[in-house]
């Protein structure tokens, strides 16, 4: 039922126009893939790419991927997995004045069992240098589905960005990999350009992430470099 909601919502956006005003790509690498303050790719460099339609009355949508890998605390076969996650979204947004809104919704799907599916409900709203996101959602994990509230603040200013977020997971009766937890962020991010062209994207962050959040032997601290490339497909 998850994935026909989450259909219904791309496939409606879709069809307010025959084709999208704006549809751009990107690809690229991290050395290693912390996702809120979650290690997604235990310690290793990720590969990663998407695609974003978008239209003019603010609808969009899109999908993103990542090479992720569990550690053998997570793993069901109590072995390291490796797979791909797929996540597909889609949603409207806008601006008034200094203010931004969103709403939308996402579906995270994973290769080789990895990680069980799950679907949140995304909202965010900004003023200015700051975003407020709340994300509500329901983890598929066994024997039955856990709902979380993911949260978090962001201070963005000429490249520099600093986010505090917070899983809260209402349920005491979730596996053991799954807890509550705090993380802090800190980076930088720009363009690399050379003679007007537009290179890369580029990225530095650090990421601070409370024990409840790591599997194993996963360290608090993380040092992560990135690069990106984005391409217009259509403009």
């Amino acid at each position: 039922m998850k994935k026909q909601i989450l259909a219904a919502v791309l496939l409606g956006a879709m069809s307010t126009q025959a084709m999208a005003t704006e549809l751009t790509g990107n690809a690229g690498f991290v050395t290693n893939y912390v996702w809120r303050g979650v290690d997604a790719s235990n310690g290793k460099a990720a590969a990663q790419g998407g695609l974003d339609a978008g239209w003019d009355n603010g609808l969009f949508v899109g999908t993103w991927l990542s090479t992720v890998e569990v550690s053998n605390a997570a793993a069901n076969d109590l072995e390291d997995a490796s797979g791909i996650e797929i996540d597909l979204y889609g949603g409207w947004g806008g601006e008034a004045g200094d203010w931004n809104y969103s709403i939308a919704g996402t579906y995270y799907t994973f290769t080789d069992k990895v990680a069980e599916d799950f679907i949140e409900l995304n909202l965010s709203g900004g003023w200015k240098w700051f975003t407020l996101t709340l994300n509500p959602g329901e983890y598929d994990s066994q024997p039955k589905s856990q709902k979380y509230l993911f949260t978090s603040l962001t201070g963005e200013l000429n490249g520099f960005y600093a986010t505090l977020g917070y899983w809260d997971w209402d349920d005491d009766d979730v596996p053991d990999n799954i807890q509550s937890g705090g993380y802090g962020e800190l980076g930088y991010s720009n363009t690399l350009e050379l003679n007007g062209t537009e290179l890369f994207d580029y990225s530095i962050s650090y990421v601070y992430a409370e024990e409840e959040l790591l599997i194993n032997d996963q360290s608090k601290n993380t040092l992560i470099f990135g690069i990106t490339k984005n391409f217009a497909i259509l403009d």
